[in-house]
């Protein structure tokens, strides 16, 4: 470790040199040389992080230079095991956020993957929320769509932001829904439609996602999403049901009769829950969803039990706001 430590001070050494006499060049290679090494070597990323490296390598972000992809990977590679120093570090989200809007989209996807690695520590999710900004560039990455490799990782990261629900009313406000149903109605790969949806389903969890949602005509995309007959992988099908599941939950009475309008949603839903091919999670959401559905139809000749069965839904299933692809953000 003595030897690392060594080798960390002088990496960090080299850069601090480089940048104090605006040495373009010279800069460019210390920063290389310091993506090289902690990709390489788990071991090294703190040492470097504690030796002085994460605020210039944040300073190549905030402007466009021949350094600012590598200073992008290499931070990326340091919050993997120092997030404590990055997040300590001043100005590093707004050094993220330049990154997220260059367009210098390889330096872009390793600024998004960096805020997913730091939303992983769940102290870092209202800090993050707050920075607006910073939210408004994944969304405007996800619109952009420059390639596959930005478009999942704004996704996980936006994931990660919704992961924390004061966060998902925000989200909205920045137009979110728009940008991920537009995604969905126009991307067909099978990796961006499953995390893509499961971003959906996270921000569904709040009040504020109804009238979003329907403006997008997303009560029928999802229905559509969970129908058995679909081109939906098993993943998709089961976080479109986990967001109307979500959408009900928090919409109350209004949300569960705007899903009974929509034809074949029933129908679409009792299929997922009888389907014996379907996990055990997605059944399980699929099961509460027909049971919310089933109650509001009885509610409008009963007039009551709705309400007290999606309180006790919250309480009760360990599947709301869990969207399959959860496991592929963590």
């Amino acid at each position: 470790m003595e030897v690392k430590l060594h080798t960390a001070r002088t990496l960090v050494g080299r850069l601090r040199g480089a940048a104090a006499v605006h040495d373009g060049a010279a800069t460019a290679v210390a920063v290389a040389e310091i993506r090289h090494m902690s990709k390489g070597d788990p071991e090294i990323r703190a040492l470097l992080a504690d030796a002085g490296a994460v605020p210039f390598l944040a300073a190549q972000l905030t402007a466009p230079s021949a350094a600012s992809e590598d200073a992008a990977a290499a931070l990326l590679n340091i919050s993997i095991s120092a997030r404590e120093q990055l997040m300590s570090t001043p100005g590093l989200l707004d050094a993220l956020m330049a990154a997220l809007r260059a367009e210098e989209y390889s330096a872009a996807h390793h600024a998004a993957a960096t805020v997913h690695s730091l939303l992983c520590v769940e102290a870092y999710r209202p800090v993050i929320g707050a920075k607006r900004p910073l939210l408004a560039a994944l969304v405007s990455l996800l619109r952009a769509a420059p390639n596959t490799r930005a478009t999942k990782d704004a996704l996980k990261a936006l994931f990660g932001v919704a992961l924390y629900p004061p966060n998902r009313a925000t989200l909205i406000g920045l137009r979110v829904v728009q940008a991920l149903f537009a995604l969905i109605m126009t991307d067909g790969r099978t990796g961006i439609m499953e995390d893509a949806t499961a971003v959906v389903a996270q921000v569904a969890g709040c009040a504020e996602s109804l009238d979003a949602f329907m403006r997008m005509s997303g009560l029928r995309i999802l229905v559509d999403l969970v129908e058995q007959g679909s081109a939906s992988t098993p993943r998709t099908r089961e976080n479109a049901a986990a967001a109307l599941l979500n959408l009900v939950v928090a919409g109350g009475e209004r949300a569960v009769a705007e899903v009974i309008a929509v034809g074949g949603a029933e129908d679409a839903v009792r299929e997922l829950a009888e389907d014996g091919t379907a996990s055990a999670r997605g059944k399980a959401k699929a099961e509460s969803l027909l049971r919310a559905l089933e109650c509001g139809a009885g509610a409008r000749r009963r007039e009551h039990r709705l309400v007290d069965f999606l309180n006790g839904l919250v309480q009760s299933d360990p599947y709301i706001s869990s969207p399959a692809s959860a496991s592929t953000h963590g």
